[in-house]
Parts: C-alpha cells; sequence; structure tokens
C-alpha cells in the first residue's frame, strides 16, 4: 500500500482507532484516483458501488432541479468521506458530487468493503458513528432551511467555521462567497447584501475570502435570533 493512502486512512474519522494490519486491509482495497475541477465523481442514480474518502482538494455534494438549480448540500475536504450510505442500503446515490478544485479522492469499493467489516466489526460501530453524525448534519440543515432566515443561517455556518479553524477573530472561507450562497439556500446577491449589513452593523468585516470576526457574541445571537437589526 502506498504511503500516501495509509496515512489519509489513519488520519480519517471513519478509521479512528484501527490497527496497522485493519488499516493496511482496507488499504488493499482502497483505489486512488486524481480528479480535475469541476470533475465529476458520481450523479444522482448511478449505483451505489462503493463510498470515497478526500485526500487532498475538495467536493461539492448537489442535487439540481428541474429547472436546472443547483442546492449545495455538503462541501468536503480532506479526510471526510462521502457517499457511504449506499454501502449498507445497496441503494444508488442520492445526489451528485464533484470536484471543486483538482483533487485526490479515495475509492473503497462495497462488496470489498462489507467483507471487511464481516471480519472486523469494530468497523462497522466506526461507521454506524460516522452515519450518525451525518444524520446530525443534515437535521440542523434541513432546520437551517425551513426555520431560519439567510442571516441567521450565515451566522450559523461562520461560528461552526469559526470553530473548525480553531480560531474567535477571524475565519477563511474555504469556498466561493456564490458557492456559499447555494449552501445557504439563498443567491450571491442576497448573500452579498447580507455581508454588508453585517459589517455595518459591525458584526463582521470582509476582506475577500477572510472574514474577521468582530463580534462573536452578536453573531451567535443572531444565529439563534435569526433578524439584522433595522437601520
Amino acid at each position: 500500500m502506498k504511503k500516501g493512502i495509509r496515512r489519509v486512512l489513519a488520519a480519517a474519522p471513519l478509521f479512528k482507532g484501527l490497527s496497522e494490519q485493519q488499516l493496511d486491509e482496507i488499504g488493499a482495497i482502497t483505489v486512488d484516483k486524481p480528479y480535475q475541477r469541476g470533475e465529476s465523481i458520481f450523479m444522482e442514480g448511478d449505483e451505489g458501488n462503493g463510498f470515497y474518502i478526500v485526500a487532498e482538494g475538495q467536493v461539492k455534494i448537489f442535487k439540481t432541479s428541474l429547472e436546472g438549480k443547483e442546492q449545495i448540500l455538503h462541501i468536503y475536504g480532506p479526510g471526510n468521506p462521502f457517499g457511504e450510505v449506499p454501502v449498507f442500503s445497496g441503494s444508488r446515490f442520492p445526489a451528485n458530487a464533484m470536484a471543486l478544485v483538482k483533487s485526490r479522492i479515495l475509492f473503497l469499493p462495497r462488496e470489498a468493503f462489507v467483507r471487511l467489516i464481516a471480519e472486523h466489526p469494530s468497523l462497522s460501530m466506526n461507521m454506524l458513528g460516522e452515519l450518525s453524525l451525518r444524520l446530525r448534519e443534515f437535521t440542523v440543515q434541513i432546520e437551517n432551511l425551513s426555520l431560519k432566515e439567510v442571516p441567521s443561517r450565515l451566522a450559523s455556518y461562520l461560528t461552526v467555521l469559526a470553530e473548525e479553524q480553531g480560531r474567535s477573530d477571524r475565519i477563511d472561507l474555504t469556498i466561493s462567497k456564490g458557492q456559499l450562497a447555494s449552501l445557504l439556500g439563498t443567491i450571491p446577491e442576497t448573500l452579498s447584501r447580507i455581508f454588508a449589513k453585517m459589517s455595518a452593523q459591525n458584526l463582521i468585516r470582509v476582506e475577500g475570502r477572510q472574514i474577521h470576526l468582530l463580534d462573536m457574541a452578536g453573531l451567535e445571537d443572531l444565529s439563534v435570533a435569526g433578524k439584522l437589526e433595522e437601520e
């Protein structure tokens, strides 16, 4: 097994706590594949013949309406698995996956991985933990899109991203503002207006993809309250 594959597998939360032998067995069935920016990884309705882990780069998971409108569901970076539900259900992929940038993706075939799970029950516990986490993420996303207004969704996203990046003073957007708009269920023009209002109220200061968090308490309040103060 290539050292690069072992390193990615060992760092992935999905395989936390596995022995070197188990990692080697997983690595033996893993396919390492490069993708160019904008290249499709799978399409909604494709057979779920395995799942993927981001080794390098970024992947977006999205659905497209009959009118051609795109709704981004998730954006994943290194270490994140995706497309794993069909591993257990044997169903087809429920959404599309595309490389946002030049990426390196690991593919784990369903049949071979299921055999490993039968031999190593600890793998199934890790998978259940990962799927439970995804269920919570979807629950929060549905709540945000259906119950919260866009300013609240944006404030929630910024505070969560700050936690992920381990900072309280600023965050670096890893996606474009157009992609962020789609992720939050809005359009770029609306997102730009909200950024401007939040800046005018000294909640944030935007410098390209770097956003300074000037009032974290205010952002947390906004993520709950849902509305910006009227000017």
